[in-house]
């Protein structure tokens, strides 16, 4: 088990004993290192709105996805400057499922760094799950198209995928059309964009010599 998901069981743990000691409702908990099985039949208990079911359950991130309690109408998400805008909006989404009015709690621990509160403030102010995927592009980066790193800017010189992305869009389409009705490049429009890449990989490779 990697440390930081050591750290999270504990918290989990030490937030399950402490709710069961002081709430007189029923009290489960449910984390990634249960069972399949085990962490169906939390999930089945506490969305069963039995008597004796569950009517708080404390978790990790493992009820991020894939989990509907429409009655489930309050979440408080503790050190939600740790989340990132994607996660905190799936995080969010577990809630509000159903018709009744839902909240959801962001609890942070101060000093928040620009980055922390940026995302707190966007989660805050929209619900739109467009606005928070583009603002999170924007925040993070979007890391390498054709290698590993997942956020980060682009390595474009000039471009700014964030800011220029209907630009980047056009260029695509216009390389697209280009490929299809001209793949040797023979046309005059070819010939000149052969002679743009010829530069552009002169110039590359001055680049290259220098840096290196």
């Amino acid at each position: 088990m990697e440390e930081s998901e050591k750290s999270d069981l504990a918290a989990v743990d030490k937030r399950y004993a402490h709710l069961k000691e002081f709430l007189t409702c029923p009290v489960a908990l449910i984390h990634g290192r249960m069972k399949p099985t085990e962490k169906d039949k939390v999930m089945a208990s506490f969305a069963s709105l039995e008597t004796k079911s569950p009517q708080v359950l404390v978790a990790t991130t493992v009820i991020e996805v894939g989990v509907n309690v429409p009655d489930a109408t309050i979440m408080v998400v503790e050190h939600a400057e740790r989340f990132g805008l994607s996660q905190l909006h799936q995080l969010r989404g577990r809630i509000g499922r159903g018709d009744k009015p839902s909240t959801c709690l962001l609890l942070y621990s101060a000093p928040l760094t620009d980055l922390a509160r940026n995302r707190l403030k966007i989660i805050r102010d929209t619900q739109d799950g467009f606005v928070i995927a583009e603002q999170d592009l924007i925040l993070r980066g979007s890391g390498e198209l054709l290698g590993t790193r997942q956020s980060g800017l682009q390595d474009f010189r000039l471009a700014d995928i964030s800011l220029h992305s209907s630009l980047l869009q056009t260029a695509r389409n216009d390389t697209k059309m280009i490929i299809e009705r001209d793949p040797t490049l023979a046309t005059e429009r070819g010939r000149a964009l052969r002679t743009l890449l010829y530069l552009f990989e002169q110039d590359s490779a001055i680049r290259t010599l220098r840096s290196g």
